[in-house]
């Protein structure tokens, strides 16, 4: 079969993903995704679930231009790209504001432009007042809130969430979840999130794909047609409950 993985010019798409027959095996023979057909149009937000080891970040590295499939296509738009990994990797010797400079720093990007999108990014995020903090003096959540910010600085029409907030404590989760629909009802995005949190899938998306266990293929969709931003008690709402079960049951179905 053929491999690819091209850039989209055209002007008015530069945030569209499109995986078509896609395919990854490792080196050590492992089969990580089987025929993964997948479109992501400008401007949606989709997290992809699914058992773990079924290729949900590997799905997101070929999208960043981290990982080349070994067969089939991946077109992605030539919109910038930002990545917000499961760990916040800041620099422990800069303070907030200059990590979330760092990226327009590598870019070469003036001064005074610098910290005009730091600050809007801070804000953004709830950040305002710990500009001058180091990570050492943040908790766990303002930490991704850094990582988060540092990746808006690009204004990203892209934007990948590797399971950023997995090793975080609920409440915190539920907040960070609300700033993330906060953020994207401000400044859209064509949004991939990987998340094991159901719950969290429904909160955030406009779509919920389901994968199957290794080799990871799509099991198939869940649509959420609810507004941005999305409130902490649209959790308590029938609709939402109802998208959730039917998540559910398709994980459920893929594990037998």
């Amino acid at each position: 079969m053929s491999v690819a993985t091209e850039r989209n010019n055209v002007p008015d798409d530069r945030g569209s993903i499109d995986f078509s027959g896609l395919g990854k095996v490792f080196g050590n023979g492992t089969q990580a995704l089987r025929d993964v057909d997948l479109t992501v149009n400008s401007g949606e937000f989709i997290s992809i679930v699914g058992p773990s080891g079924c290729g949900k970040s590997t799905l997101l590295r070929i999208a960043a231009g981290l990982d080349v499939p070994t067969t089939g296509t991946s077109r992605v738009g030539d919109g910038v790209i930002g990545f917000v990994f499961q760990e916040a990797t800041l620099l422990h010797w800069r303070n907030v504001a200059q990590n979330v400079e760092l990226l327009m720093e590598l870019q070469g990007v003036p001064k005074k432009d610098r910290i005009e999108r730091r600050e809007e990014a801070v804000d953004l995020v709830g950040l305002g007042g710990f500009q001058r903090h180091l990570p050492k003096q943040l908790s766990g959540g303002m930490k991704m809130r850094v990582s988060i910010a540092r990746a808006l600085t690009l204004n990203p029409e892209i934007f990948l969430f590797d399971e950023p907030f997995g090793a975080l404590d609920e409440l915190t989760r539920e907040r960070l979840n609300t700033e993330v629909t906060s953020v994207f009802a401000n400044r859209p995005f064509t949004g991939m999130f990987v998340t094991h949190n159901i719950f969290e899938a429904v909160f955030l998306s406009t779509r919920v794909v389901v994968m199957s266990g290794r080799p990871g293929t799509i099991l198939g969709e869940v649509e959420v047609p609810l507004p941005f931003p999305r409130p902490l008690g649209l959790r308590f709402d029938g609709l939402f409950t109802k998208l959730v079960s039917e998540v559910s049951s398709l994980l459920r179905e893929g594990a037998q």
